[in-house]
């Protein structure tokens, strides 16, 4: 269902950006996908700045200011039933804790730690908000996917935090890790191309629906990876002024049959 309310844990429900310029941002993405921006409820001192993308009256993603050395990027949420196991579940199993578990007035409570291999990821232990209210359709969050230079200590940390089991497709010339929760998919993983620079961290790649991709990737500032053809659909990456790099794909049939 495109339209959701609530997220098993184990399941990607939230996404944001951190966005140098906001305007510049809104402006970006409001032409691109037609989102609308609302400033977060509460005062602007204690949300930082942050506000909502919005899409037919739903809450699509978040974004507000970087941290303090944090590169302008999208990233992906999973819901959790606490926050605080899923950080001591992040340690236990080799990874980082960034931002230890706070409270995000009585919206949730949140965690941010880096797997064994570097990649950010986000756990979320829904309060008043459960995640974003529309998925799976034209402007809206569809798909996430690792980029990893380790799939097996991926699978292996990421299975520890969020109970995910794994199902490999063949691909041309790699392998795809679909990702599964209780047996349906919630996301991917893919190794690294060795054609991609060794500076390159490991990371995780938000996808959003189109149907205009081509026209999507005209009004890009750069396209990093052109229309590439898939089993899930054509995609391309593509990059926003501030320099935050995020996927947008023509879903097949299959892959909206399939869902996450």
């Amino acid at each position: 269902m495109p339209e959701r309310t609530e997220y098993a844990p184990g399941t990607p429900n939230w996404i944001d950006l951190a966005a140098p310029d906001l305007d510049e941002a809104a402006k970006f993405y409001g032409e691109l996908f037609g989102w609308e921006s609302q400033e977060a409820p509460g005062d602007p001192e204690e949300t930082g700045g942050y506000r909502f993308f919005m899409l037919n009256g739903k809450v699509v993603a978040g974004y507000g200011p970087p941290g303090e050395n944090e590169p302008p990027s999208w990233r992906g949420y999973v819901a959790v039933g606490e926050a605080d196991e899923a950080a001591s579940k992040a340690k236990e199993a080799g990874g980082e804790v960034v931002l230890d578990p706070l409270d995000v007035m009585g919206a949730g409570r949140m965690a941010v730690f880096r797997d064994t291999e570097g990649a950010v990821i986000c756990a979320w232990q829904p309060g008043t908000t459960h995640g974003v209210q529309l998925v799976n359709e034209p402007g809206t969050f569809c798909w996430s996917e690792l980029q990893t230079r380790d799939p097996e200590a991926a699978k292996k940390f990421y299975s520890e935090v969020f109970d995910w089991d794994y199902e490999e497709r063949d691909l041309e010339e790699t392998t795809y890790v679909g990702i599964r929760l209780d047996g349906r998919p919630v996301g991917g993983m893919l190794p690294m191309s060795e054609q991609v620079p060794d500076e390159t961290p490991p990371h995780w790649l938000i996808y959003f629906a189109t149907e205009d991709l081509d026209g999507q990737s005209e009004k890009a500032p750069e396209v990093v990876i052109p229309r590439q053809e898939s089993p899930a659909g054509a995609f391309a990456v593509l990059q926003d002024p501030g320099g935050a790099n995020f996927a947008v794909i023509e879903l097949s049939e299959e892959a909206k049959a399939s869902g996450q």
